[in-house]
């Protein structure tokens, strides 16, 4: 294997803990392993989140929600102490037989979603199925509109047999602002739609809203506070959902704040490569694809066993007016010269010392993070992340 992810469990139980910790008591946080927990595999990492104590997982869609489920059972964990998992970005007909069938909850806000449910609930279960209801208070992608809309919804669904608003739930757009404003109008709508809830004679078991930058930003006037007010004001239990900081990365806080755990997350994923060619060029030597880097000295060169297939992104590439992204090799920084390929990166190796065939390389982790390039390539850690694994050519390992 030439290119391959390894993850720390150990650090991934600290990430959990440390966010479980800044939540606060009562406050329940759902471990979000959708994308392949982020590129670094779900398979390991809802494992590791469920025995550090993860009472709820994340995931996008049905497919992700039986793989997770399966990888629990592959690790030991049998069904009844397995985490509950949340399906989070809709679904659709044909899914709710599987939802049933494993046990899975669905993220709701139409009509329509709960009535499929309902019937697959009378041919496949046994009782009504729960569903966590999403508020739209600003995003306007996912959730029902507070007002006339909810209130039609809410007539519906609390007369009917097969479905069952367990949960109710709402995004924030801007949760790493400071003292945000959108947030703020965000939480007027989701009390208001609380307060309908409540009329209609509904008691939801769970409450939640937020993510990572919920928990790393306590300038934006205590959100956790007041999600856990909010809650136990309608008999329910409180819960955020962190993504990106159980892997080490939470987005800097803007405007006038701090992060509260930004600083001591750890990353979680170390993507590795090898060197597989070694050379030497001389001053005035082209180096890759449009020669855009020219030597100006004679330099040793390795080639590594990785490219934007696998997820390295073009924007890295490095040309003499512009420096680009870098691998650690031995330790030090190891600098990409020319473009990036397809599956192959040149970087420089003069100044490392006895770089020999077969070397490890790291291409993120200690010395290189997803923040570096994200940088470098004009995005977010995000997309970094779950672009690793792109290509599905890289191996991943527990470690």
């Amino acid at each position: 294997m030439k290119s391959w992810v390894e993850v720390s469990e150990e650090r991934l139980t600290g990430n959990y803990r440390l966010l479980q910790s800044a939540a606060g008591g009562g406050v329940a946080v759902l471990a979000v392993v959708k994308a392949n927990a982020y590129g670094h595999g779900a398979a390991i990492c809802a494992p590791v989140l469920a025995r550090a104590g993860a009472e709820w997982l994340g995931v996008t869609d049905v497919t992700e929600g039986v793989a997770v489920r399966e990888a629990l059972a592959a690790a030991g964990i049998v069904h009844e102490r397995q985490p509950r998992i949340l399906v989070m970005s809709g679904l659709l007909r044909e899914d709710c037989e599987d939802m049933i069938r494993c046990g899975l909850t669905p993220v709701v806000w139409q009509r329509e979603q709960m009535e499929w449910l309902a019937d697959a609930a009378a041919r496949y279960g046994d009782e009504a199925m729960p569903v966590h209801l999403e508020v739209d208070t600003g995003m306007a992608r996912q959730g029902v509109t507070p007002g006339p809309e909810l209130d039609a919804l809410l007539a519906w669904a609390k007369d009917q047999a097969g479905v069952r608003i367990e949960g109710v739930m709402t995004h924030f757009a801007s949760s790493e602002v400071a003292a945000s404003v959108q947030t703020a109008m965000q939480r007027k709508r989701f009390e208001q739609a609380m307060t309908a809830i409540a009329g209609a004679g509904l008691h939801p078991e769970w409450v939640h809203a937020g993510n990572s930058s919920t928990v790393d930003n306590p300038s934006n006037e205590g959100n956790v506070a007041w999600l856990r007010a909010l809650a136990e004001g309608v008999g329910a239990k409180p819960m955020v959902r962190t993504g990106i900081a159980l892997y080490g990365y939470c987005l800097p806080i803007e405007g006038n704040g701090r992060n509260a755990v930004r600083q001591t997350l750890q990353p979680v994923m170390t993507w590795k490569t090898r060197v597989i060619g070694l050379r030497e060029i001389e001053a005035g030597d082209t180096v890759g694809y449009n020669g855009i880097f020219t030597a100006d000295r004679k330099m040793r060169l390795a080639l590594l066993s990785v490219g934007y297939a696998d997820g390295l992104r073009r924007e890295l590439s490095a040309s003499n007016a512009r420096q680009g992204g870098w691998a650690m090799v031995k330790g030090q920084r190891a600098a990409i010269v020319g473009r990036v390929s397809m599956n192959l990166t040149i970087v420089d190796v003069t100044g490392v010392g006895e770089v020999a065939l077969g070397d490890e390389a790291v291409v993120l982790g200690d010395g290189v993070t997803a923040d570096d390039h994200a940088r470098l390539a004009g995005t977010i850690a995000y997309e970094i992340l779950c672009g690793v694994q792109a290509g599905h050519r890289c191996g991943v390992r527990a470690g």
